[in-house]
């Protein structure tokens, strides 16, 4: 019940004078009512608790006066010290030399010294608390103390005033009239509140502007010292084009007298007499000089060259400067100039004199290509002349050394025929030397079977490297490469005979290494190796490593061939080499894009096995050289050959009419007397007797000899003529010709 009569949100005052009330109301009634059932009784607990509820509620009123009152002492001693403390800021404020004013982030002034707006009188009664700062601004703007500029409203003052107030740092000058100068330091405070500090900077600024102006006067003199010490003339003008400055060279390179140089005197004035006196560059006249001065718009850099009638030639440069004005600068460049057409002559006696050079030079080239071309032409008919006795002499030695009953004489003999091999291989390798140096080398890039080249090859060289009780390993690659078919086995036999003829002990390895675009053809030795420092000088002519080689083993030019060759078929040529521990020549080669051409025929029996006999074959031997037509004679008559043999195409024929007979075979030279051609003859002989197997012999290795025998389906022999190679080629057209088998 006591919570339904009491609200506890009432003060305890109030709550003391309900429950009195309450108390006082319930006694009247114990005393005034009689209940039989004891209802009386009850009504005088309820208010003896009630009282001693009133006594609680009593007690903790007067607990709770006695805090109000401590409260009420602390915050007057609070009151106090803010009082103090606003006191003391107060005076701080108004210590300070500077003007100071704060606004809170409502952007109302909340406080400010004696000393903000003293340089604005008209408006410092209106700076009391509360006053907004747009207004504060609105104010300023138009203070009569407030200096604006002509063309400057206070609307435009206020609004830029306005737009600084966003930064949170800001300081700048503020222009009052009889000209003083306030500085105003505004900062943001951390409560965004706004804090404004006001600085009389007068005396400051006017010590900056005297110190200014002293400098001035300082760089002015500085300049006039520089600009009278520059080897340059130098006139500058202001945005009217009038003269503001310049030094005295510029006198005396314009030829115009100094009195006529004065402050203020117009362009077209000053240099009215030396216009006339000038003579304008080819580029650029003289009025579009005096249209460039006079423009309004902006000026190009403009820069040119005059000569003046005193013989002097200067360079002029015409440069804007910021305000409008421009400076004319000119140099002297008259010693420049001579100089220049000084070197200009001596340039054109130099070009005539090169001139001149280049055509004794080139007379010196075209003589030396000449002596160079005779040379080749020499060595070329030289290694002819030489092969054709040659051949005689390995013929002549063959004929005797096969039938001689003297197996020491034929020792002899067969030595002699090494001699004359020797002496052939060298006057190929001269004759390959000759041709590629001359660069005239036929070379015919085709499709070539490397498996044909190392197989002809390892066959070749197997006997000698079984003499020397080397092992020979080649591992023939499959691979189809775009090369000369000539040359290229030039280059592989070279290597691997050098390597082989090298080469004491161990084993001799050539095999291929396969790229994505290319091939590698490697010759691996175990020979004594070459040494750094001879590495580049085995590949000299007559250049030999192995200082005891014999002459029969050749005179160096096998690793010159390759290197020439290489260079011209473009194929890297590498050498890995260390003394003791052998040698690796490779070379690269491209792969072919087609298929290679048909294979050769099969190789002509040996002597060793069984083969048809010569006997009645009947061969017309066509070959102006006497000694090797001879020789040949002899050759073929010991294999019971009948030989009818003649020095020309005309004696062949007459020789035919004569005998009245078909030959089974033909043997002609390439090259006949008075230009005529083996080829020819052959071509016109069979026009007349039939189709007659035939060969040419010829020293000749060149692609297009090689061309020629091909598109007219004939043998090659190449000079000096092995007889083993006749007598297969004599074999193979016997072995087709049923008529002369052996019964």
């Amino acid at each position: 019940m006591t919570h339904a009569l009491i609200d506890p949100h009432d003060t305890l005052e109030r709550q003391n004078e309900k429950l009195l009330r309450i108390s006082a109301a319930l006694m009247r009634r114990v005393e005034q009512g009689s209940d039989a059932s004891g209802a009386a009784f009850t009504q005088f607990q309820r208010a003896v608790m009630l009282e001693e509820e009133v006594r609680a509620r009593t007690r903790d009123l007067a607990r709770a006066l006695d805090l109000l009152n401590l409260s009420n002492a602390q915050l007057a001693e609070a009151n106090r010290e803010t009082e103090s403390a606003r006191a003391n800021l107060t005076n701080a404020i108004e210590t300070v030399q500077e003007g100071f004013a704060l606004f809170n982030a409502d952007e109302q002034l909340v406080m400010c010294n004696s000393r903000f707006g003293m340089h604005m009188p008209d408006i410092r009664d209106h700076l009391v608390p509360g006053l907004s700062f747009r207004d504060y601004i609105e104010l300023v703007s138009h203070s009569q103390f407030l200096s604006l500029s002509d063309a400057e409203r206070p609307q435009d003052w206020a609004a830029r005033r306005m737009t600084r107030h966003k930064d949170n740092h800001v300081i700048f000058n503020v222009r009052m009239i009889w000209n003083r100068w306030v500085q105003v330091s505004e900062h943001r405070t951390p409560d965004r509140g706004t804090v404004i500090l006001q600085t009389d900077v007068t005396d400051i600024i006017r010590l900056q502007r005297q110190e200014r102006d002293r400098m001035l006067d300082d760089q002015a003199k500085l300049i006039r010292a520089t600009l009278e010490h520059l080897d340059q003339g130098v006139c500058i003008f202001d945005s009217h084009a009038r003269l503001v400055g310049w030094n005295q060279r510029a006198s005396e390179l314009l030829s115009i007298s100094l009195s006529r140089f004065r402050m203020g005197i117009g362009f077209l004035m000053l240099f009215e007499r030396f216009r006339h006196e000038m003579r304008a560059p080819s580029h650029l006249s003289a009025q579009e000089i005096e249209d460039w001065v006079t423009t309004e718009g902006d000026r190009p850099p403009l820069s040119f060259e005059v000569s003046h009638s005193n013989s002097k030639t200067l360079t002029v440069f015409a440069q804007e400067m910021p305000d409008k004005g421009f400076v004319f600068s000119f140099t002297d460049v008259t010693r420049e100039r001579a100089a220049v057409r000084a070197v200009y002559d001596a340039n054109q006696k130099l070009e005539q004199r090169v001139i001149e050079r280049t055509l004794e030079l080139e007379d010196a080239l075209a003589e030396a290509e000449r002596a160079n071309a005779s040379k080749s032409r020499f060595v070329a008919a030289a290694s002819h002349d030489l092969l054709q006795p040659l051949s005689a002499a390995k013929l002549y030695v063959e004929s005797v050394a096969s039938d001689h009953p003297d197996s020491q004489t034929r020792a002899v003999l067969t030595r002699a025929n090494n001699a004359l091999s020797s002496v052939e291989s060298i006057l190929g390798a001269l004759l390959d030397i000759s041709k590629l140096d001359s660069g005239r080398a036929d070379v015919t890039i085709g499709t070539v079977s490397l498996h044909r080249v190392m197989t002809q090859l390892a066959d070749e060289l197997a006997p000698l490297a079984r003499q020397k009780g080397l092992d020979l390993r080649v591992v023939p690659s499959q691979a189809l490469v775009a090369s000369d078919a000539t040359y290229l086995r030039r280059i592989l036999q070279n290597l691997m005979a050098n390597a082989v003829r090298y080469t004491e002990t161990g084993r001799v390895l050539v095999g291929a290494r396969r790229t994505k675009t290319s091939i590698r053809i490697e010759v691996h030795d175990t020979g004594p190796g070459i040494a750094e420092d001879q590495q580049d000088l085995i590949f000299r002519e007559f250049h030999r490593v192995g200082l005891t080689a014999s002459a029969s083993e050749g005179l160096g030019l096998g690793l010159a061939i390759v290197e020439r060759a290489c260079a011209l078929l473009n194929h890297p040529l590498h050498l890995t080499s260390r003394p003791g521990q052998g040698t690796l020549f490779s070379v690269e080669l491209p792969l072919a894009k087609r298929a290679p051409a048909p294979p050769a025929p099969p190789p002509l029996p040996s002597q060793g096995t069984p083969h048809p006999s010569l006997r009645n074959l009947i061969v017309l031997l066509i070959e102006n050289d006497d000694a090797l037509r001879d020789a040949l004679t002899v050759a073929m008559e010991q294999w019971d050959v009948a030989v009818l043999a003649c020095a020309s195409g005309a004696d062949a024929r007459d020789l035919l009419a004569e005998a009245d007979v078909a030959p089974n075979v033909i043997v002609a030279d390439y090259q006949l007397d008075h230009g005529e051609l083996g080829s020819d003859v052959i071509r016109a002989l069979r026009r007349a007797i039939g189709p007659v197997p035939a060969c040419l012999a010829t020293a000749n290795r060149s692609a297009v000899v090689a061309r020629a025998g091909q598109d007219a389906g004939l043998d090659l022999l190449y000079k000096p003529i092995a007889p083993d190679d006749l007598r297969r080629f004599l074999l193979r057209v016997a072995a087709a010709i049923p008529a002369i088998r052996t019964p």
